[in-house]
């Protein structure tokens, strides 16, 4: 057994050895995630709590860059020091009540289950709720054999981490103290003084919260628990359970619900401690996947919930076949590795480009780099003191960190508004109602987020607010995935008059991703709104391919878009005879150039086709 202890042992290290390695390189080239911003942002205005989180992950943030400087990886530190650590405390955890073999064992597959191996990768909350519930967790455990001071404190600091990090963790302190209340044993320790004073302690952590949103109208609350989900059955919250046999790997999946089950059944109190902290937790989200919000991330929040369960696994797969384990741990390290891969696919240009037009495009990190670099290749041509202005509060929060400016207005705009940043914003009084009538302004408008019908609504809103908009400067990223849009505005440039908008348009054939002869024909409308269109080329791969044939009859986009005000409606239609001979068969990009009869020059983003 003390081989086998050994052998786990030097298994676990080596493990996180390269774990850490691999995150550390990765966290070093990999683009900043929207959040990530945002939360950098948040970082260099210091406060207690924000409108989306408690303050733990903003000051975080803040101690990677006054470490190591205004990099991803600096910023990312203090995250991939807590996701190192959390599968040795698990281990350290699971060796005191099971034993060397099986705490090491434990700690392994902390690290090949991919929500906790890739822990740290990214600065998110995650990973200081996960440091929190692990504390409380190794904390209950002591506290069912004795209720000690050593152990109270260490629930204090959990609990007090969990409370500092996010609002979901008021989940974790529910179940956990269900947990104590179905235990006789769990009873006894919750009359201890030395257990209460930890509990108080966690509850004034609280504090900043509570106190942030009573003085801001309940606006972080409401978001939490309210805005964003709809409360309502959906069925396909059966979808999260599909996600998470992903996220999780389906056969350690089946292996830590097992867990749930044979922990329950176990003698010890400690066991049915973590069996119940760890089963109400997961099947609590599983049900709640039917009627939580289904539209953005949700597939880590049960991952406090596999956390509790990792010490009981051990156990578990001793009782499974061989083959059963090595396939257990072997599809473990393939989905480890696959997320590390997704990850390393977002760093790289090349390869993130190949994910263009498929729903694993990782459009959060995508295009920064280069829309910074092309701000500052703008700012360069403009009068100094221009100002830049975002449409919405990615853009701002990513171009912040990339120009170092932690204060560049933003418009108001639905997202900033459906990721819980508004109020944020307008607390930093960084939301920008109207342009400064004595200052150049450069705005920066991201457009890929806002769906294609939405699209000219959303330029003719910009045209209220701001007035007729100048022909933009494009920048598309990986073929027109990621698209956004420079606008440049003068002093004294007109407030009033029709809306002039950016170009609109459609490739209705040649349809996205056919097979298509390499003679074919290309038919499709484009409009701009206030001026019209003058002419419309077709590309393949950025090269210019053919001139269409631009006036055709197209009554659709009036239809649809009544208030569109091109004065050629509606002979917009455009058809082009494409001759494609000369290049290889395979997959090929197909697109659009807009010539405005203002003189404007815009791209249209790629679609994919195969020539056969």
């Amino acid at each position: 057994m003390q081989d086998e202890g050994q052998r786990a042992r030097r298994a676990f290290w080596t493990l996180w050895t390269l774990v850490l390695a691999a995150k550390i390189a990765l966290a070093a080239r990999l683009p900043l995630f929207v959040d990530e911003a945002f939360y950098w942002q948040e970082g260099q205005h210091l406060a207690w709590a924000y409108s989306d989180l408690p303050g733990l992950t903003a000051w975080l943030t803040r101690l990677g860059v006054e470490l190591g400087g205004t990099h991803p990886l600096a910023l990312r530190a203090p995250f991939l020091a807590i996701g190192a650590l959390v599968p040795w405390l698990l281990a350290r955890l699971a060796m005191r009540e099971y034993g060397a073999r099986d705490g090491w064992r434990a700690g392994t597959l902390a690290l090949l289950l991919p929500l906790a191996g890739t822990l740290g990768l990214l600065a998110l909350p995650d990973v200081p709720m996960a440091l929190a519930t692990v504390l409380c967790l190794d904390a209950g455990a002591r506290l069912l054999k004795r209720a000690s001071a050593s152990a109270s404190l260490e629930l204090a600091a959990g609990l007090a981490i969990g409370a500092l990090s996010h609002y979901r963790f008021l989940g974790v302190i529910a179940v956990g103290l269900a947990a104590l209340l179905m235990l006789r044993d769990g009873r006894r320790v919750l009359r201890h003084p030395w257990v209460w004073a930890a509990i108080a302690t966690g509850a004034a952590a609280w504090t900043p919260l509570v106190l942030w949103n009573l003085h801001n109208a309940d606006a972080g609350l409401r978001f939490q628990l309210l805005d964003r989900h709809p409360w309502a059955f959906h069925p396909d919250g059966a979808l999260f359970v599909l996600v998470q046999a992903a996220a999780v790997t389906p056969l350690l999946l089946a292996a830590l619900l097992v867990a749930v089950r044979r922990g329950a059944q176990d003698a010890a109190p400690v066991s049915r401690y973590f069996a119940a902290l760890g089963g109400l937790t997961v099947f609590g989200f599983f049900a709640l996947g039917f009627f939580a919000d289904n539209e953005r991330v949700s597939f880590h929040w049960p991952l406090p919930g596999y956390l509790a369960l990792l010490p009981l696994a051990p156990r578990v797969l001793d009782a499974w076949p061989r083959t059963a384990r090595v396939a257990t741990l072997a599809l473990a390290a393939l989905g480890l590795a696959g997320a590390l891969g997704y990850h390393l696919t977002a760093a790289r240009a090349d390869l993130r480009e190949r994910l263009a037009g498929t729903k694993a495009y990782p459009a959060n990190f995508a295009g920064w780099r280069p829309l910074a670099d092309e701000v500052r290749r703008t700012l360069a041509t403009l009068p100094p003191g221009t100002r830049v202005i975002a449409d919405n509060f990615k853009v701002g929060a990513q171009l912040g960190f990339a120009l170092g400016d932690p204060d560049i207005p933003v418009l108001d705009h639905p997202l900033n508004h459906k990721h819980g940043r508004a109020p944020q914003l307008r607390l930093w009084g960084l939301r920008a109602d109207r342009l400064p009538d004595e200052t150049p302004v450069l705005l920066v408008a991201g457009t890929s987020d806002v769906r294609l019908r939405d699209l000219p609504a959303y330029y003719h809103a910009l045209c209220a607010r701001l007035g007729p908009l100048p022909p933009p400067r494009v920048l598309h990223v990986d073929r027109g995935e990621q698209r956004f849009l420079l606008f440049r505005f003068d002093p004294g440039a007109p407030r009033a008059g029709s809306c002039r908008t950016p170009a609109m348009a459609w490739i209705d054939v040649p349809a996205e991703g056919g097979r298509v002869p390499r003679r074919f024909v290309v038919r499709g409308w484009a409009f701009k709104d206030g001026v019209g269109l003058d002419r419309v080329e077709v590309t393949l791969d950025g090269r210019v391919v053919a001139q269409a044939r631009y006036g055709t009859p197209d009554p659709g986009p009036r239809q649809r878009w009544p208030f569109s005000n091109d004065p050629q409606h509606p002979q917009v239609g455009f058809q082009a005879q494409v001759d494609a001979r000369r290049l290889a068969p395979g997959r090929h990009r197909l697109g659009l150039r807009l010539h405005g009869r203002d003189g404007s020059v815009e791209p249209w983003p790629e679609q994919a086709i195969e020539l056969r």
